[in-house]
């Protein structure tokens, strides 16, 4: 049985984990305790690991079940988005002392949050990978990595619904997490490497209109206003992928 580290086991690590546990022997790091006893409970191997911001003054010790590993999924945040640079290179660099030189299948999920807040719609061909920060980064060092730009996770007891927003009538970019599950399922079975590929629901509802689904309301089609639109169809053509949950108004 293969074996698949995965390193940042939270919500959606924890869910990859669990498409995969059939298939796969699942090794993962998480940033608790706690949560190492949840995840040994469900089978599988875990252990505490994390990638502080800040500089220390010993290197992180390398992860001893990289050595056997063939594929390795990366969820911890390295799009840089929401950190400064110093702090970006600090957690990428602990990153690279754990994982040492990997050398088989890699998945780093990064962020359709790094295209520009301006209405219009976005492909992989908008923004190359060497003007977002941490995936050059992790590029550079490894260039057989597959980038995955998520759009909002969504799926569970994730829902719109539940969430205070604004700008009701702009579109959304969402994704399930069973979308993405197979997805890396896919790229697996075919090996892919080096790909850069946006990961989001080809339909794009207003707010409005999620909402008003997810709480069972029935409502005329409201005017979906201007706002971003992240093209998944680079994805859908290179890989004949169908997405299961294709309508954000049908995730729940």
């Amino acid at each position: 049985m293969k074996k698949i580290g995965i390193i940042g086991c939270g919500w959606l690590g924890s869910r990859i984990a669990g498409s995969m546990s059939g298939q796969y022997k699942i090794y993962a790091t998480t940033t608790t305790k706690n949560k190492t006893d949840e995840l040994s409970s469900k089978g599988f191997n875990a252990s505490v690991a994390s990638f502080p911001d800040f500089q220390l003054e010993e290197k992180i010790t390398p992860w001893t079940e990289i050595k056997n590993t063939e594929i390795l999924i990366i969820t911890i945040p390295l799009s840089g988005k929401s950190c400064c640079a110093s702090s970006l290179y600090n957690r990428i660099q602990h990153l690279f002392s754990f994982i040492g030189d990997f050398k088989g299948q890699m998945f780093v999920m990064s962020s359709t949050g790094v295209y520009p807040d301006i209405p219009g719609e976005y492909a992989e061909e908008n923004l190359s990978t060497d003007n977002v920060p941490g995936e050059r980064m992790m590029k550079n060092r490894y260039p057989q990595v597959n980038i995955l730009r998520l759009s909002g996770l969504m799926g569970d007891n994730r829902l719109l619904k539940n969430y205070t927003v604004s700008n009701s009538e702009a579109p959304v970019n969402h994704i399930h997490y069973e979308d993405i599950c197979r997805v890396i399922e896919k790229m697996i079975e075919t090996g892919s490497e080096g790909k850069l590929y946006n990961v989001a629901a080809p339909e794009h509802p207003s707010k409005a209109q999620v909402i008003n689904a997810q709480q069972n309301l029935t409502s005329p089609e409201e005017t979906i206003g201007e706002g971003k639109i992240i093209l998944s169809s680079k994805l859908v053509s290179e890989l004949d992928y169908t997405f299961k949950y294709p309508d954000p108004r049908y995730f729940h």
